[in-house]
């Protein structure tokens, strides 16, 4: 199992998709569509599309995180930040954690000591665990959890609906969750293109001149 993951890590490295996305959490539910492309550890973009087009445009590197609010003319810019990319997201991870993530790699150090039991392995580190279970047939991450000093799970993933890709076993289906904010995001992947070449300027935006600018920390969480 543990020479899957190292496997995998090698394995996929950037990603463009369309998805859909439903989100669950104190606040209401919604869906809606979203274009996300990944370069794998530090590059991220986010399109929240609608039948009229983008209503939010988020790009982070590894300098800083901007957010574009095309209807309102709002554009939003601050350092790449845990607590920052939250705001745009609402999944609390750090940059190359989360660009793991949603490539199907739990976020985890894997060369930290691990425990075996079953077909789950526990990796200690910081005074928090990260377990991975897998299916061992395929021999690919089923889910993932972090658990924190008290036992208490703070977030979870599940790798699900495997599809055979070029570069290898992807689940298209993934599904987070944070139990302590009672939030959920299930991403449904539509034709994922893995591994393939993007460009740098794709992970950063120039203020259009019309728009307002803020700061990212004074969005609400």
């Amino acid at each position: 199992m543990l020479d899957a993951l190292a496997q995998r890590r090698q394995q996929f490295h950037s990603l463009r998709a369309a998805a859909r996305v439903a989100y669950a959490g104190p606040d209401g539910k919604n869906g809606f569509d979203e274009a996300i492309l990944i370069q794998r550890p530090d590059r991220l973009r986010l399109e929240t599309l609608t039948m009229l087009g983008a209503i939010l445009i988020v790009t982070v590197n590894d300098k800083e995180i901007i957010g574009y609010y095309p209807r309102d003319g709002i554009y939003v810019r601050g350092q790449g930040s845990k607590a920052n990319l939250l705001k745009v997201t609402k999944i609390p991870l750090e940059l190359d954690e989360m660009t793991g993530l949603l490539l199907g790699l739990p976020p985890l150090d894997a060369r930290e000591p691990a425990q075996s039991d079953g077909n789950s392995l526990t990796f200690a580190s910081n005074g928090r665990k990260d377990r991975v279970s897998f299916e061992l047939n395929e021999a690919v991450p089923t889910k993932w959890q972090r658990v924190d000093g008290d036992g208490q799970v703070e977030l979870s993933a599940s790798f699900n609906d495997y599809i055979q890709t070029p570069a290898g076993f992807f689940p298209s289906r993934i599904l987070i969750e944070s139990p302590g904010q009672k939030k959920q995001l299930e991403i449904r992947f539509q034709e994922p293109e893995l591994n393939i070449s993007l460009p740098t300027e794709l992970f950063s935006q120039q203020k259009p001149p019309n728009a307002k600018e803020y700061p990212i920390e004074a969005l609400g969480q």
